[in-house]
């Protein structure tokens, strides 16, 4: 895979006060934004063009990350307009950039060590997702996944119930025949699980949610400088 999406619109609600100033993608960890964490690994990986949707306090990507040359890799912007599209809306914005081709998908406001090249260049089905274990603010899961296939309702025995860890490989047709506008890719999910088209795998290393200030706050212990 050569080209990446990088979720980056969301309002920050959760990380107030530092939001109000600056979009969360933005925020540093040991003078790092978390955002450039994945383009350095994405870029590691092979992927040589990245879009980044944005919204809220959009101008300031630009300003902070530019065209991608210092990485060596090319950066486009979808801008979803002061309201942000949710994830499937952003990710359908996105798909004139994005090509025809599947392509990795990560939220920005996580920070983790998986190895984006190690991804499945074809998912088996619309979308292949990341799944961790259950954090304590999560304890219920999304998903059960058994020999790499996600289930909802109605998991076969032996399948473990995981939390989406907001990396996966994506399919354009996930997306593609919704209507224009803010709505979210869970009813995606659900729909290509009903359909056998969702797969998935388990990772177990190390992986953070970065949405509140405690959140961020524990993650610049974790890490190092």
């Amino acid at each position: 895979m050569k080209h990446a999406l990088i979720l980056a619109a969301g309002l920050g609600q959760r990380m107030r006060p530092l939001t109000d100033v600056t979009p969360k993608p933005l925020l540093e960890v040991h003078g790092k934004p978390l955002i450039v964490h994945h383009i350095e690994k994405l870029v590691a990986a092979g992927v040589h063009y990245i879009v980044i949707n944005t919204s809220h306090l959009a101008a300031q990507f630009p300003e902070v990350l530019g065209d991608g040359a210092r990485w060596g890799v090319r950066i486009r912007y979808s801008y979803e307009g002061p309201t942000p599209l949710e994830t499937g809306g952003g990710m359908l914005k996105a798909l004139p950039l994005l090509g025809p081709e599947p392509f990795i998908v990560v939220s920005a406001d996580i920070w983790s060590d998986i190895d984006y090249a190690a991804l499945p260049a074809e998912p088996a089905g619309e979308a292949h997702l990341v799944m961790v274990p259950n954090p304590d603010f999560h304890p219920q899961g999304d998903f059960a996944l058994r020999d790499g296939r996600l289930y909802d309702d109605g998991a076969p025995a032996g399948a473990e119930r995981l939390t989406f860890g907001n990396v996966g490989v994506y399919r354009p047709g996930i997306v593609a025949n919704e209507a224009p506008g803010a709505f979210k890719l869970a009813p995606m999910y659900r729909r290509a699980i009903a359909q056998g088209r969702l797969a998935g795998e388990r990772y177990d290393g190390f992986w953070r949610n970065v949405g509140t200030p405690a959140q961020l706050e524990q993650l610049r212990g974790e890490v190092k400088g």
